[in-house]
């Protein structure tokens, strides 16, 4: 049954349907949980009409194998190349730099494996301790297999205490802290080292262009981008060694074996063409609100902290901590007043350990669970943030007042 997420008019409170008014809403398509402000984009964004109308074909009537020698399938490679070229054109890259993957952990994995073969010899990986599980868990099972890991410290602003790196993160998705990624690339290039950039916070916030800048590997998805779950791209620079990591048949040059999904690949081409025309206006609509957001829930809640550089972070993301609360109680109670929010990373959702980006950050508050995620997105307007602070502000007291 379908969700609608900004159903207010429809079911303002789910906690105080009765009956009869669950039975109305049922009739008219809704789910009984209909969330009314959704601000968890850094997890996923909803799926842009234009994507969606754009993928539909490859589901239905065009729903050959590319790779096949026949018409009916061969015709889809230029979909596929066509989808190539708008994700290129949004990060700035060569066509033939493009590499589609299933989603971001396989593009991450894909550039570190990749570093790795072409290296035998040097058994040394450098990364941050607030990266994605995607990187830090790949790192964990290279450290069993003998590599050794350089984990470099933030400070409590959650700036990057730079020596030397090889795999690190443009924007963090716990803090929306951005990393100074053209030094990172010039010390890199200088010292011999390939850089892998995990981008997938940064691509279609900010403006990229990969050409004028030291990076060697990019990673982005989909899902963030108002494209669907389930694919992504790696950006491998021209002189920038690639192994595989799946292999199979010939798809994506020999770079990445298995069948293309034509239609989530053409839904990753017409959302990156999106991004590519809305980045300019990212920062201007967004910032502003976010900070509204922000101030007034920091200025009227005690012992609320901001975790993460003031001014050094995207546009989209706050993430606050409550002294005292735990997070998944607030979690629980902004769910049942329609508020969709997270304590940190959704990839981590049902682990019961603290967010290893705030403790790296602030190791005093080792082991506590009471940070809040707040991600935008452009579809929301100032009248929706400043409902949302205020039912945030109320939660928290009420909670408090427990």
């Amino acid at each position: 049954m379908p969700i609608n997420y900004f159903a207010r008019d429809e079911m303002r409170r789910t906690s105080n349907l009765n009956l009869i008014q669950k039975k109305i809403a049922l009739e008219r398509g809704f789910s009984i949980i209909a969330y009314v402000i959704y601000l968890d984009h850094n997890a996923t964004t909803p799926l842009l009409p234009e994507v969606f109308e754009e993928m539909k074909p490859y589901f239905t009537g065009r729903w050959g194998n590319p790779s096949s020698s026949y018409r009916f399938g061969s015709e889809l490679r230029g979909v596929v190349e066509a989808a190539r070229g708008q994700v290129a054109e949004l990060i700035g890259s060569q066509i033939n730099e493009v590499v589609f993957t299933g989603n971001a952990t396989e593009a991450n994995n894909t550039a570190i494996h990749a570093a790795l073969k072409a290296n035998p010899q040097k058994r040394h990986i450098i990364t941050s301790r607030v990266e994605h599980s995607s990187v830090l868990n790949y790192c964990l099972a290279l450290e069993k297999e003998g590599f050794r890991v350089t984990y470099l410290s933030v400070d409590r602003n959650g700036l990057l205490d730079l020596t030397a790196v090889a795999s690190l993160m443009w924007v963090n998705n716990e803090t929306g802290v951005l990393f100074p990624i053209l030094d990172i690339g010039r010390i890199c290039r200088a010292r011999g080292v390939l850089f892998h950039c995990d981008a997938v916070q940064a691509v279609g916030k900010l403006p990229i262009n990969v050409s004028k800048l030291p990076i060697d590997y990019l990673s982005l998805t989909g899902h963030k981008l108002g494209a669907p779950k389930g694919v992504g791209s790696l950006y491998v620079y021209r002189r920038a060694p690639l192994s595989p990591l799946l292999h199979g048949g010939h798809q994506e040059r020999g770079r990445r074996g298995g069948t293309e999904n034509v239609a989530l690949i053409a839904g990753l081409g017409k959302a990156a063409e999106i991004a590519r025309d809305k980045v300019s206006d990212y920062e201007r609509r967004l910032r502003p609100m976010r900070d509204a957001l922000e101030e007034e829930i920091l200025g009227d809640v005690p012992e609320a902290e901001l975790n993460g550089h003031k001014a050094q972070r995207i546009a989209n993301t706050t993430n606050i901590s409550f002294r005292g609360l735990d997070s998944d109680a607030l979690l629980m109670l902004l769910d049942q007043e329609g508020i969709c929010a997270s304590s940190g990373s959704a990839c981590l959702a049902d682990s019961q350990e603290a967010s290893h980006v705030i403790t790296a950050m602030k190791p005093e508050l080792r082991g506590e669970r009471n940070s809040l995620r707040l991600s935008l997105g452009l579809e929301q307007n100032p009248s929706s943030i400043q409902e949302a602070a205020r039912i945030i502000k109320a939660t928290v007291i009420g909670l408090r007042s427990l």
